[in-house]
């Protein structure tokens, strides 16, 4: 059995099938009562619910009509379409280097129109500079055992976050503090990038929240996410890429990051503790 609802896309058709099956039994429909209002054979209201069969949109809809659960449907048509991406080993995607990874996203940056970005332990993709890029994707180059195309890839990532500068995309970041002195690269490196972490506090498009690690907790430092205006979420774990789009999940991400910009300190404040991370290098 998969130990996590995002081990597999099979774990997420089940979780489909069995919310199916729940929305049945809840309207004191049998199988065939359902087949009946829906316009097809039991059968596949059976292969259905045993997750042998994907249901399309279409099925979905009827479905829930024929339970009275409209409301549900767009949740569970989301989660089915999202079965065969929303766990994506990293293995798999960077198989052929890392400036192709950082390429594929491009169309994603640009019509997106409100980033929100937590990080808890690496500084976040879209303010790093290209020193700091390189010697990150170095370290996962060589973890995973990928093709050497750190530089190109390192290159290709500082060009994707033309979107803080363009006017058209706003971008609001979160960071622990512990990232400000979680030593990548040289010490060179790491000025560089605090250095361009206060430059970046000056841009219209970007607001930079830093949550202490003094500050009283009201939400526990989640695993780094990133989201796409109120759409979707790339959630970062250490074997793989987990893509979510289900509404209530969604949902679940705005919340847990307006909890973490509670904790965050802004401003001068921010500036404060970046100032005293770029000091504590010489």
């Amino acid at each position: 059995m998969p130990s996590s609802p995002f081990s597999s896309a099979q774990a997420v058709r089940e979780s489909v099938a069995a919310r199916l099956k729940e929305i049945r039994r809840d309207a004191n429909l049998t199988m065939q009562d359902l087949a009946d209002r829906c316009g097809w054979n039991k059968a596949k209201t059976s292969r259905i619910e045993a997750a042998k069969t994907t249901p399309s949109d279409t099925d979905i809809r009827s479905w829930c009509t024929a339970c009275d659960t409209e409301e549900q449907a767009a949740d569970l048509i989301a989660s089915s379409r999202s079965a065969d991406s929303m766990y994506v080993e990293w293995r798999r995607m960077q198989r052929t280097g890392l400036r192709r990874l950082q390429q594929a996203n491009v169309p994603l940056y640009e019509r997106t129109r409100l980033f929100r970005v937590y990080c808890s332990r690496v500084m976040p993709g879209l303010l790093q500079t290209e020193s700091y890029a390189h010697a990150l994707l170095t370290l996962i180059a060589d973890f995973r055992g990928l093709p050497n195309d750190v530089t190109e890839a390192a290159a290709a990532r500082v060009d994707r976050s033309h979107v803080i500068r363009d006017g058209l995309h706003r971008v609001v970041l979160l960071v622990e503090e512990d990232v400000l002195t979680h030593r990548i690269g040289s010490n060179s490196v790491m000025a560089d990038q605090l250095g361009h972490l206060l430059t970046s506090m000056s841009y219209p498009a970007v607001s930079l929240g830093i949550i202490p690690r003094t500050a009283p907790r009201v939400m526990w430092g989640p695993e780094t996410f990133t989201m796409f205006d109120d759409q979707r979420v790339h959630v970062e774990l250490l074997a793989a890429k987990v893509t979510v789009t289900t509404p209530t999940e969604v949902g679940v991400y705005k919340r847990a990051f307006a909890r973490l910009a509670k904790m965050a300190v802004y401003g001068p404040p921010a500036r404060t503790l970046i100032s005293g991370a770029l000091d504590a290098l010489d």
